[in-house]
């Protein structure tokens, strides 16, 4: 799912994307209260805000977090509408050593813990890439249960 977000005269300010959420992820998993069945039963109900740029000369104070606002009000119902179900979660990681999460903090993200440098491919724990902060964000009030009910199925 791509958002392109223009002002009002239709200056373009920002794009986000959101696609499938990391297939395991601890701080997550337990955070939510899955066990590894029932993350594969439910991970489907959550997305990975994975890509959001402010275009480099766009200088608006807290456009960030009003951006991230505006989008997750949407996004559920977009969601449904292309892909026939809901979506209940959004996580986003956020590079340690470049970054603070300040949007997604002024937003009201949850910091749920650190990766640990893995990524998806290291099988073998060769790989060290950047340490990131997960963040999440709920999108309906009882999500944990609509999670752990789809997982239970």
């Amino acid at each position: 799912m791509k958002y392109s977000v223009k002002s009002a005269g239709g200056a373009p300010l920002a794009c986000l994307m959101f696609g499938s959420s990391a297939w395991a992820c601890r701080p997550r998993d337990e955070y939510i209260g899955w066990n590894s069945v029932q993350r594969i039963a439910a991970l489907r109900l959550t997305t990975n805000n994975s890509r959001f740029l402010i275009y480099p000369w766009i200088r608006v104070d807290c456009l960030a977090s009003y951006i991230l606002a505006l989008v997750r009000r949407r996004l559920p119902g977009d969601w449904l509408a292309k892909y026939g179900h809901p979506v209940y979660l959004i996580e986003t990681y956020v590079e340690c050593e470049k970054f603070h999460a300040t949007c997604y903090r002024a937003d009201n993200w949850i910091c749920v813990g650190r990766t640990t440098g893995r990524g998806r491919n290291d099988q073998n724990n060769e790989w060290a890439l950047p340490e990131k902060y997960i963040y999440l964000m709920p999108l309906a009030r009882r999500w944990r249960g609509h999670l752990l009910a789809e997982a239970e199925g």
